[in-house]
């Protein structure tokens, strides 16, 4: 999470929903995935840190392989984590700036990077995985698009809990200015409680858009080994770019 996402409700009140929105079932095959990328890296990774972490669904695939730290902007979203994965490390925290005083084998960043929406948050994070990553290491970036491949539409989920909880939510995705790095999410989640009680909540994210030379380029400018790699997936979509950073060894 970004503060292009504090204020958003999605990350604080709604956090207690997000294992109904987005259950942690849906990551395996994306984490199997994930986990071949950080295998990458021209030494044996075991330490693994995750920026933008979230409620931890990919970590629930991930830990399994790898000894994960996590990081997130949202203490709701980390506690939610925590409850799930109770062995990893969690550390509340911005990718564009925090520094654990460590460094790893690997850094994974998932879609949390979405929300750099400009040039200069984007590098930050960069910076931040290339501080955090040892030489001969890599970092894995899995944004949900780039300018190549975005392509404005809507989709539609959620799912039943044993508790008698449910949600469905609307996603509509589309690109009000197509010349800057910017485009917008409008979500609208229709939430039920046990007891029966409906409630509506619409919200509105900005994400950052970026073309595939420009996050290569600027992986190079941070220090990295940039890669560019077609994701694998068996989902009916379009594959997504995924960017890979390995860091020099001396």
């Amino acid at each position: 999470m970004s503060d292009s996402q504090e204020g958003l409700t999605f990350y604080t009140q709604l956090a207690p929903w997000w294992p109904l929105i987005s259950p942690p079932g849906e990551y395996e095959e994306e984490a199997a995935f994930s986990a071949t990328m950080l295998r990458t890296a021209r030494h044996p990774v075991r330490d693994v840190l995750e920026l933008g972490s979230g409620g931890g669904h990919n970590a629930v695939h991930l830990k399994a392989h790898f000894r994960l730290t996590l990081v997130d902007l949202s203490a709701q979203m980390l506690e939610l984590s925590r409850q799930l994965n109770p062995e990893c490390q969690h550390q509340q925290g911005d990718m564009r700036s925090i520094r654990l005083d460590r460094t790893f084998d690997a850094v994974f960043v998932h879609d949390a990077v979405d929300y750099m929406t400009s040039e200069q948050d984007l590098r930050l994070a960069m910076e931040t995985a290339f501080m955090h990553c040892r030489p001969g290491g890599v970092a894995v970036f899995l944004p949900d698009q780039t300018r190549e491949t975005f392509e404005p539409g809507s989709s539609c989920g959620g799912t039943d809990g044993p508790d008698g909880r449910g949600v469905r939510y609307l996603e509509w995705n589309w690109d009000p200015d197509p010349s800057d790095t910017r485009v917008q999410t409008e979500y609208a989640f229709v939430l039920r409680k046990a007891d029966g009680s409906v409630r509506a909540v619409h919200e509105t994210h900005h994400l950052g858009l970026f073309r595939r030379e420009e996050w290569l380029a600027w992986l190079d400018e941070v220090g990295f080994e940039p890669q560019l790699v077609t994701e694998v997936t068996t989902e009916e979509r379009t594959p997504r770019d995924v960017f890979l950073g390995h860091r020099p060894q001396p």
